[in-house]
């Protein structure tokens, strides 16, 4: 769901529509894909955060985050645990054990795009 309350730029409404249309996107091509199975979850958030756009460096810095130096990823990771860790079937130690376990699959997974925005 996307609220205007909580959202003031347009470029702010795309990134959460794009983020969204990625879990779609990954819901219809997995046929086996299991949101209770931490791993299933941590691959498409990782995809999600990466392609959406979320953690290019403006954002973060608007979020209070400054890192010259593998900002995107540190910020995908953090966004990541943070969603897979609100998961009920996730554990804090699980959510990042799963998160580990596929980063470099996900992370490098761009479909249904060329590359990575």
């Amino acid at each position: 769901m996307v609220c205007s309350n909580h959202m003031t730029f347009q470029d702010e409404v795309d990134q959460v529509v794009i983020h969204e249309l990625i879990h779609a996107y990954d819901d219809c091509r997995a046929a086996n894909l299991d949101w209770t199975n931490c791993a299933h979850h941590a691959c498409s958030e990782i995809r999600a955060g990466h392609l959406s756009g979320d953690c290019h460096y403006k954002r973060e810095l608007l979020r209070g985050f400054l890192s010259l130096r593998g900002h995107e990823q540190e910020c995908v990771k953090r966004r990541v645990l943070k969603s897979v860790y609100a998961n009920p079937h996730c554990s804090e130690e699980a959510a990042k054990q799963a998160m580990d376990a596929v980063w470099d699959i996900c992370y490098n997974d761009t479909k249904p795009f060329a590359r990575a925005m």
